[in-house]
């Protein structure tokens, strides 16, 4: 399996607590952007003359050329300028890119940051689309515009309930297994500083007889959207050395793009994910015996169902049982989302699936507090873009 070597190594993150509201409305996204990257950095140990990368997604105030905005913002020359637009998937999306960028020895420090908080707007600047389109596109000529809106196939909310629907169909639903997911999410967000949820444990009744939001999804199964942000700093071999942590490398990775809506899925029922953990894992050489913590997207529960299925750690169906039979909490036999997760510790915006890397990485740098693994060594990460159509997977190992 060609790939990866695993010469590149996570040295630093940036994580802001979740916020209801954005501290600070008047910050730009490329002021965001600043913060964050100056905090990582920090982190890390490593200067911004050390930067010669930078992998940004959507967010900055610009249309177009958004690296070189940001890198003339930062004041910093780069060799590898890269743009990503996965939706959920960007972060673990850029993790790869930039590790690869790494190895082909293009650059040495790749900054990735994604703001989570809300620009100011203006009225002189409207949106383009009204917001409650979420995903779906509206524009002139977009199949979505044509074919799904008119009917109220709209957002986000409606094509996951649509999918959990189908599951049931299929496979049968298990509503205390998927509430479950959030019950123990939960607990670990009240073990982790920042989340939005610090201190409030839910139980699966809680789940269940919160509002419903689309049939069958209650609010406590779907995602928080937060005011964040994060970031991380991958670096070469003799930078990771030299930081100020211990490195987590890059092992494998896999990405896989088949589609937007889920009314154009080949199979609603199995994901991208499932090819994409496939060649991750082949390229760390890492069976999912091997993973001590798993980080897995979880914009709604029934994302983290389909999820554990097409990432290869239970049989398709066999999800509802494979919750039922383990303890994803922090102290359990299968840590999911020991940070708490988006669903417990919010999601701000792309920097949501940053959350899921932060995850992971903050475990094998052995810096995860009261909700530390022990031992953790290798960790399984997933971004999740679009409605279950843009898909990463990252293998992330710990230095020993």
């Amino acid at each position: 399996m060609t790939g990866l070597r695993g010469d590149a190594a996570v040295v630093g993150f940036v994580e802001l607590p979740a916020q209801r509201h954005p501290v600070d409305k008047n910050l730009f996204g490329l002021e965001q952007w600043s913060v964050l990257a100056a905090a990582a950095l920090e982190d890390a140990g490593l200067s911004a003359g050390e930067v010669d990368g930078l992998v940004t997604g959507v967010g900055v105030e610009s249309a177009v050329f958004a690296p070189a905005t940001l890198a003339e913002y930062l004041g910093i020359a780069v060799n590898f300028g890269e743009f990503v637009d996965l939706g959920g998937a960007t972060a673990a999306g850029a993790v790869w890119r930039a590790a690869a960028a790494i190895e082909l020895g293009i650059c040495r420090a790749v900054l990735i940051v994604m703001p989570g908080g809300l620009p100011p707007s203006s009225p002189h600047f409207p949106r383009s689309e009204p917001p409650w389109l979420g995903s779906s596109s509206g524009r002139y000529g977009s199949p979505q515009a044509e074919f799904e809106i008119p009917y109220g196939f709209v957002g986000q909310n409606s094509a996951y309930a649509q999918i959990a629907r189908l599951y049931e169909h299929t496979y049968g639903y298990d509503a205390r297994a998927l509430a479950k997911i959030s019950a123990d999410q939960r607990e670990n967000a009240c073990a982790t500083p920042g989340a939005i949820f610090h201190g409030k444990p839910i139980s699966v009744d809680d789940v269940l007889s919160s509002p419903m939001v689309s049939d069958p999804l209650h609010r406590l199964e779907v995602v928080m959207p937060v005011a964040g942000g994060a970031g991380v700093v991958v670096a070469n071999k003799d930078l990771a050395r030299r930081s100020k942590n211990k490195p987590v490398w890059v092992a494998g990775f896999g990405e896989r793009v088949t589609h937007k809506s889920p009314s154009n899925a080949r199979d609603m029922l199995r994901s991208p994910l499932a090819d994409a953990a496939d060649t991750a894992f082949s390229m760390a050489e890492v069976s999912r015996d091997a993973v001590d913590i798993a980080s897995i997207y979880d914009c709604y529960t029934i994302t983290v169902l389909l999820s554990l299925e097409d990432a290869g750690f239970c049989d398709n169906g066999k999800g509802a049982e494979f919750v039922n039979s383990h303890d994803l909490t922090f102290r359990g036999d299968f840590p999911l989302n020991t940070a708490g997760g988006q669903l417990g510790y919010g999601q701000a915006g792309l920097a949501g699936g940053m959350h899921h890397v932060v995850d992971g990485v903050r475990q094998l740098m052995g810096r995860a507090g009261d909700a530390q693994v022990s031992d953790a060594e290798v960790a399984f990460v997933s971004g999740n873009g679009g409605l279950m159509s843009e898909q990463v997977a990252l293998v992330l190992k710990g230095d020993k």
